[in-house]
């Protein structure tokens, strides 16, 4: 059974759900704290009002087999962020108002759609600076019968303080550890302190959720992964966010390493990462992983550089049953 059901039940949902809407007026959600009043219609760093902003949803069929599986994943992408990378593949919707606003109840309805095509899972895409709009979404589909498992679809930059408000109701946190340099956080996504709040708001994942746990089927339905997108030029650093997960969390943890770092956006500005990452930037990814014994998740089987976009992926480890 999927963690909001008990929450719902139990009103502690809507509890928190009524806690984090009082945090719109002037709002602290995550590390920036613009303190704008959404409710009144003022927007800060991610451009988002009282109102959820959806680009699209749709099953997706290309995430990580254990979330996408056969029937792909239920994956609702809102638009704004609460980072601005200057290489983003999205930035057409991250880092501009794309998309439209959506009511609590059409939020709830996209849910319910994609759970009757048959999803497995509901994976919110950016969700942090939509938090309040989602927990009142939560509240209007479960008793029309939203039941599937939850993903928390991030890029890691949260407070680990609202994040501590969602044990209990979030099933899977699907996390991304981008930077271990807080120079380099904040020149290529502006995200200033992102090691400090991304490392305490994993943590605090980790204690929620634990370790990954699938199905019979293979698919997920509780724990934590992390993702990992290897950056040109050693920027992301790789070996201290490993040495991180093996020492604070545990060698056991799931991690996606990825390969499809691509120069978008406004990456040609800087030479540094105007570039594919070559195979040797990934294989030395993948021999860092080795060495710190992190072998549960998935890897990007390259043969040639035209293959760095990374579709075929290689499963690691054996994968915990629930």
């Amino acid at each position: 059974m999927s963690s909001y059901l008990t929450a719902y039940k139990n009103g502690r949902l809507e509890k928190t759900a009524r806690k984090v809407n009082k945090l719109l007026e002037s709002c602290a959600i995550c590390p920036r704290k613009c303190r704008v009043n959404r409710l009144k219609g003022q927007k800060g760093f991610c451009q988002t009002g009282a109102l959820a902003r959806v680009y699209s949803y749709f099953s997706h069929p290309g995430e990580e087999p254990p979330i996408s599986g056969t029937d792909g994943s239920g994956t609702i992408f809102f638009s704004g962020c609460n980072m601005a990378c200057i290489y983003c593949q999205n930035y057409k919707f991250s880092q501009k108002p794309a998309g439209e606003e959506v009511s609590q109840e059409e939020l709830a309805d996209f849910m319910l759609k994609l759970q009757a095509k048959g999803c497995h899972n509901i994976n919110l895409v950016t969700p942090t600076h939509n938090l309040p709009q989602i927990l009142n979404a939560l509240l209007i589909a479960i008793p029309k019968g939203l039941k599937i498992p939850l993903i928390y679809n991030t890029s890691g930059y949260e407070l680990p303080e609202i994040i501590k408000l969602l044990k209990g109701i979030v099933d899977v946190y699907l996390t991304d550890m981008r930077y271990a340099n807080n120079n380099l956080g904040l020149k290529y996504s502006q995200s200033p302190n992102y090691p400090f709040y991304n490392q305490a708001a994993v943590l605090e994942m980790n204690r929620q959720v634990g370790l990954a746990k699938f199905g019979q089927n293979g698919i997920i339905k509780s724990g934590l992964i992390i993702r990992h997108l290897v950056l040109p030029d050693g920027i992301a650093g790789s070996e201290e966010i490993f040495r991180f997960i093996a020492s604070e969390i545990s060698p056991d943890t799931y991690i996606s390493l990825m390969s499809q770092y691509t120069p978008y956006h406004q990456a040609a500005q800087d030479s540094r990462i105007n570039r594919r990452i070559s195979l040797q930037e990934y294989s030395q990814a993948q021999q860092l992983m080795d060495k710190y014994g992190l072998h549960n998740g998935w890897t990007q089987e390259l043969n040639s550089q035209d293959e760095l976009a990374g579709i075929h992926i290689k499963p690691l480890g054996k994968q915990n049953q629930l």
